[in-house]
């Protein structure tokens, strides 16, 4: 969808003319296939890298468009927020050093990208999800000016009419609702390309498809969203919900998610993988038609299938269906979309030649797994592995088998097969191959960081954490080594953002409140209990409407007849608060003046945090 200029769909006549082109684009496919058109005596291998930029504090820096104008590149393109770029690398034949051939082009190009973002202060990390984004990060102002993103916005939100209804619940829980597909543009992935042969197109997706949980399982990089430890791949979680068209009613609804892992094995022609998407999900984009697909097909012109590639921009299965040409000639490929950026360029060629190995390594026992398996088992063994990464247990072949014991004793051997059958160099399969098993005998991007940020949190506040974390993980990627060999975060590691300190690096998120019909009573022992002295009274939507102090209310301790007045007779209404990202030396001359020991901290009059002369 990048190459098109796209405009959302509004007139009758735009609608006829998208789906005449659309269901043309169908026919010449078909044609294509029974006609032997499409290529079929060579495997390719491509990826799209997408990378996050930060500043000096290692917070997002929205200056995608900037960059991409001084880099001046066409691998280069943007993506929906204006902190991400993406690299769409070359396709190569798959065999010999292709996987050294891939690393070496996709280190060219970032190294590209460095020597830019230097010059504006900006350094390039690979994650699956930014460990010190913020909710402020994901709003419509940090969407990149590109016309096809504000187009996707608005045809979404027109389909739902409802603000996005957000709900993770990992170790921690994140419930948040949204304006915005811009939740979308938090997610950074590693996509991963495979060419292959239309003749066993389906039965080799439906493969895809039963190892995406084991291979998932191997590579999580995305563990924390807004400070909070989620899923090991938080990103499967948090892509499903935020394009989701879906509105919520008090209907079943039985409708796909256009983010979707699928409802059933594909058992028929692969023309009916589009046509399952083009049945269930509506177009609303266009984009110029100048030839018909059949008409450039008599005469033989290979067509570009612009209204098929356009709808297939805006159906998102985590194995997606591809069709391109390269040199000229019609190909089919499938497009692994589960994988997340990161933690290094090692890790993430290691993640592909592990998943492709096991694409064309698969034993003759599991053809036709349709008929074998039931789906749905491979559909709860991706999502089991999106929740619990190497510690998911696999309902695999009848049996269940933890991730350790399946992916050394099986799917790696399967993998190395997989590499030497089409001629793939010894040296470049055994070098990546041995990261992966290198990674399930130690630590996976999401391990380490959940260990680390664990660890941080003892002696720092949230946002401070999600800070330090991000500069020791740029840290180590930048040395090169693989996330297997990192080593677990000291507190002599870690270093405080001194400079530019805002109130959210030292105010507390997890705060005793209270309602203004609590009694006195009440609000009494919680601060003996809590050992604290402010109290935020809030209503049923958490807005502030008061505060109270131990000033307030520690002559009630000697009237015990009077504990049982309500909070509203005593509480003060006209408080004085703060921001999250109010510099610190601002809020702490606020109390001073004010000669106050809390600031509440809001956000759009919503009670967020608290600070105290503690605090500082």
């Amino acid at each position: 969808m990048g190459d098109l200029n796209v405009t959302k769909l509004k007139t009758k006549k735009d609608r006829a003319n998208y789906i005449h082109h659309l269901l043309n684009d169908i026919k010449a496919l078909d044609l294509m296939i029974e006609n032997g058109m499409i290529e079929d005596a060579i495997f390719r291998i491509g990826a799209e890298q997408e990378f996050c930029l930060v500043n000096n504090q290692f917070l997002p820096e929205s200056k995608s468009l900037e960059l991409l104008k001084d880099i001046d590149d066409p691998h280069f393109t943007t993506e929906i927020s204006n902190y991400n770029l993406e690299i769409n690398l070359d396709p190569l034949a798959l065999g010999n050093t292709c996987f050294s051939q891939l690393h070496k082009q996709l280190e060219t190009l970032l190294e590209k990208a460095k020597n830019a973002a230097s010059k504006k202060d900006i350094k390039i990390v690979l994650t699956g999800i930014l460990p010190s984004l913020s909710v402020n990060n994901a709003n419509e102002q940090n969407m990149t000016n590109v016309e096809r993103y504000s187009v996707l916005n608005d045809a979404i939100k027109g389909i739902r009419r409802q603000n996005f209804d957000i709900h993770i619940k990992g170790t921690d829980e994140l419930n948040l609702l949204h304006d915005s597909v811009m939740l979308e543009g938090c997610n950074t992935s590693f996509q991963m390309h495979l060419q292959l042969s239309p003749k066993t197109f389906v039965d080799s997706y439906n493969w895809a498809q039963a190892i995406s949980g084991p291979i998932l399982s191997a590579c999580t990089n995305s563990p924390l969203l807004f400070g909070k430890e989620l899923w090991r791949e938080t990103r499967i979680a948090l892509f499903t919900q935020s394009v989701d068209t879906r509105a919520n009613s008090y209907l079943l609804n039985e409708k796909q998610s256009r983010v979707s892992f699928g409802s059933k094995w594909q058992t028929g022609s692969i023309t009916d993988i589009f046509k399952d998407n083009i049945s269930r999900f509506r177009s609303f984009m266009t984009t110029s038609f100048i030839k018909d697909s059949v008409d450039m097909l008599n005469n033989n012109e290979i067509p570009g299938l612009k209204a098929l590639g356009l709808h297939n921009g805006t159906v998102y299965p985590w194995n997606r269906v591809c069709y391109g040409k390269t040199e000229g000639k019609p190909n089919l490929r499938i497009e692994n979309r589960y994988i997340p950026s990161g933690p290094t360029l090692t890790d993430e060629i290691a993640n592909m030649a592990f998943w492709v190995g096991v694409m064309l390594g698969k034993p003759k026992k599991y053809n036709n797994i349709h008929e074998q398996w039931d789906f749905k088992d491979t559909k709860s063994n991706f999502f089991n592995a999106a929740r619990y990464g190497m510690a998911t247990q696999f309902y695999w072949n009848g049996k269940y088998v933890s991730s350790y014991s399946l992916i050394l004793d099986e799917l790696l051997p399967m993998a190395y097969k997989g590499l030497y059958s089409v001629g793939v160099a010894p040296k470049d399969a055994e070098h990546y191959l041995k990261v992966i098993k290198n990674r399930m005998q130690a630590n996976s991007g999401s391990e380490w960081l959940v260990r680390n940020y664990r660890q941080l949190l003892k002696y720092h506040k949230r946002f401070e954490a999600m800070q330090i974390l991000t500069s020791k993980m740029y840290e180590k990627q930048e040395k090169g080594y693989p996330v297997s060999t990192w080593d677990t975060l000291n507190e002599s590691d870690a270093f405080s953002f001194k400079k530019q300190r805002v109130v959210k690096h030292i105010m507390s998120s997890d705060i005793f409140s209270v309602d203004k019909k609590d009694s006195v009573k009440l609000v009494l022992n919680i601060m003996k209990w809590k050992n604290i002295h402010h109290m935020p009274v809030i209503n049923i939507s958490r807005e502030l409407i008061g505060l109270i102090t131990w000033k307030d209310v520690k002559s009630y301790l000697e009237n015990p007849k009077q504990q049982n007045i309500a909070v509203n007779k005593i509480m003060k209404t006209d408080v004085i608060t703060t921001e999250e990202y109010t510099p610190i030396h601002v809020a702490k001359k606020l109390m001073n003046d004010n000669n106050i020991g809390s600031l509440p901290v809001v956000k759009q009059n919503k009670l967020v945090g608290l600070i105290t002369r503690n605090d500082f």
